[in-house]
């Protein structure tokens, strides 16, 4: 028989740990299936070919998204796996069915926005994702199968990091501090952020964008004077994954990412830092744009997260939380359960079994 091919559209390097699970389920059942990776063409080409090979990944370049669209529409794969818009898609649907998904299920507005050109199908973590998605979206088609990316430690498959070879001490108890870019508290933390905790580890996991994009050089350069404390492992770009961190750290520390869900479904301890640095059109008059930007389930981040309106409230909260056992409320676990949808373990398993129904 002939087998169904699946491509997976890298447009960003940080789309890969939502793909992986996804590809690894795939290959339990590869007398079905023949995968490719599409990798975009960057300024971060060699370690992407690093990670190619330490992968063992299917893959293809492309110059960029007209390129990709080219390639799609002379290859004609089955199915094409999106981690974020895509233009011409009508072009491709004469030939390829399309996926939709979404690396984080974060609280941004973009979460939603992101169905305005329709995929074949959108895979999403929970019922009131799907609910919600539906009613903006009532001609599209969503599927409720969980969060993948999360798949790999639930089942046990996530090993974690090695401390000593980030340098770290492992008999220290470890801090993760994962802010994303934009509203980001980086720049509102304290040059001496490290010297603070110097009793504990650090792991620094910045977004990719902080450490890629011209705009964010002042991050950038706070996250750099960081990196010279003996406590303290920035991640780097081939660092790609976040879920290593989250496996083995005790702590988190972020903001507006969509991490803070990812690590209190570990039942872990999140402090979430309302103290954010925000450009000036997103201040006084103009907080309506912080508002826009930031979806209603941001506000309720306070069900599964502690939060912290300055950095010395910070400070004194990671030191009492991180030596005491903590557990998740029946709120905490409903709010869980309510965006990231059932941590099972399978949804990479669901996905795949729709693929195998639809194609």
């Amino acid at each position: 028989m002939n087998k169904y091919t699946i491509y997976f559209d890298v447009q960003e390097l940080y789309y890969l740990p939502q793909y992986l699970p996804v590809y690894q389920q795939l290959q339990v059942s590869s007398e079905f299936f023949n995968c490719k990776f599409v990798f975009h063409k960057g300024k971060f080409d060699e370690i992407i070919e690093k990670i190619i090979e330490n992968k063992e990944l299917p893959f293809a370049w492309v110059e960029n998204k007209e390129d990709a669209l080219n390639t799609y529409l002379e290859e004609k794969p089955n199915w094409i796996f999106l981690g974020n818009t895509f233009p011409k898609l009508d072009l491709i649907h004469n030939h390829s069915k399309t996926v939709q998904l979404g690396h984080g299920v974060g609280p941004k507005k973009s979460y939603y926005s992101k169905s305005d050109t329709s995929t074949t199908v959108r895979f999403v973590e929970s019922e009131y994702r799907l609910k919600r998605l539906e009613e903006i979206y009532p001609n599209d088609r969503f599927e409720n199968v969980g969060f993948c990316k999360m798949d790999p430690i639930i089942n046990g498959e996530e090993k974690g990091i090695n401390f000593s070879k980030l340098g770290l001490n492992s008999s220290k108890k470890t801090i993760l501090y994962a802010p994303t870019f934009y509203p980001s508290s980086i720049e509102r933390f304290s040059k001496d952020f490290p010297r603070n905790f110097q009793d504990f580890n650090i792991i620094i996991k910045p977004h990719f964008f902080s450490m890629s994009k011209k705009k964010y050089r002042s991050q950038r350069e706070l996250i750099s004077h960081w990196s010279s404390f003996e406590n303290v492992y920035v991640a780097k770009v081939d660092d790609y994954s976040l879920t290593p961190f989250l496996h083995s750290c005790d702590l988190m520390i972020s903001d507006a990412s969509s991490a803070i869900i990812e690590f209190a479904a570990l039942e872990k301890p999140v402090i979430w830092c309302k103290f954010l640095q925000l450009r000036w059109n997103y201040r006084g008059i103009f907080s309506y744009r912080f508002k826009k930007r930031m979806d209603k389930d941001y506000e309720d981040y306070s069900k599964i997260a502690y939060g912290v309106d300055s950095y010395n409230d910070m400070i004194d909260l990671v030191k009492l939380l991180i030596n005491e056992n903590h557990f998740l409320s029946d709120e905490s676990k409903n709010y869980l359960n309510k965006l990231a949808g059932n941590l099972d373990g399978k949804a990479s398993e669901r996905i795949v079994t729709f693929l195998s129904k639809n194609s």
